[in-house]
Parts: structure tokens; sequence; C-alpha cells
């Protein structure tokens, strides 16, 4: 397998990849292709590298600038944007993390703590309405205190602390 193939799969991957994390995969394949750029990429290089319309590319762009993944950048004496992705992985893994918590997890728990406050009565029903929304959000809350706790810590002890607990 030469350079170009192995590129392809990565990012064709990658962009598989992307939808289990709330991305689309354009998105996705758009950061593989300027995480795998050794410099910044305009919008026409990533158009035509990866067939995909300027509509497309602009909109994926801008999103991942707004997920904290992509970065621009002007070059001296260019007009055109140019655009690079964050290459430390820990740092990606723990924007995507911060990313998702605040997409999935905060809409939850404000629904969860809103719900709380109804009055439920005293009914079978009403109990485990009570009972299992307490029960998501102890859950939720453990998990989001996990997302926390890895979006601030350093790499090195984050994997010392998660290699003791899977052992």
């Amino acid at each position: 397998m030469d350079l170009q193939e192995a590129k392809y799969k990565f990012i064709q991957e990658w962009g598989v990849l992307g939808s289990s994390w709330g991305i689309n995969r354009a998105m996705a394949q758009i950061h593989a292709l300027l995480m795998l750029a050794p410099e910044s990429k305009t919008t026409d290089e990533v158009m035509e590298e990866l067939k995909i319309s300027r509509g497309n590319a602009n909109m994926n762009m801008r999103a991942l600038i707004d997920w904290g993944l992509v970065f621009k950048e002007y070059k001296p004496g260019e007009r055109k944007e140019y655009f690079y992705a964050e290459k430390d992985l820990w740092n990606v893994m723990k924007q995507i993390a911060k990313e998702r918590r605040k997409r999935e997890i905060v809409p939850i728990r404000d629904v969860l703590a809103e719900v709380s406050e109804a009055e439920l009565g005293n009914t079978a029903e009403g109990k485990e309405f009570k009972k299992v929304t307490k029960d998501i959000d102890a859950i939720i809350s453990k998990f989001d205190g996990f997302i926390d706790i890895a979006a601030k810590s350093d790499q090195n002890w984050f994997l010392k602390v998660l290699s003791k607990l899977i052992k």
C-alpha cells in the first residue's frame, strides 16, 4: 500500500469514526485530511482532495473551528485563508469530550433537573418515573465528572489512573 492509498483509507475510516462522536462524515474526513497535512491547506485544496463541494467544505470547516479542532491562519501576502488541525491526539480527544458534554450531557441534565421539580403524585407511575430519572441522573453525573477530570488532567496521569482501573 502506498502513501496515497494509506491516506485515503485513514481518511475514510476517520469519517466513519466521526459519526460515533457526533459529527458528520465529511466533517471528520476534513479533520483527518488536515491532521495528516504537514502544512495548512486552503478550502480549495480540501475540496479537491476530498472531492466535495465548496459549500460542504466551508460549512464543515466552520463547524470544525467551532468544535476547536481546526484553526484558521493567514499567510503574509496571501488573500486566502489556510486551515490546520490540532495534531496532539490527547488535545483532540479532550476537545471532543468537552464538545460532546456541551451538546449531549448538559441538555439531558437540564431536562432531568426540570422534571425532578414536577408534581408527580403518589402513584406507582409517578414513583417509577422519579426513581428512573434519579438513577439516570446519578449515572450521567458520574460520567460528567469523569469527563471533567479527563478534560482537566495531564495525559500521563489520566492514562495511569485508567490503566489501574482496567487491571
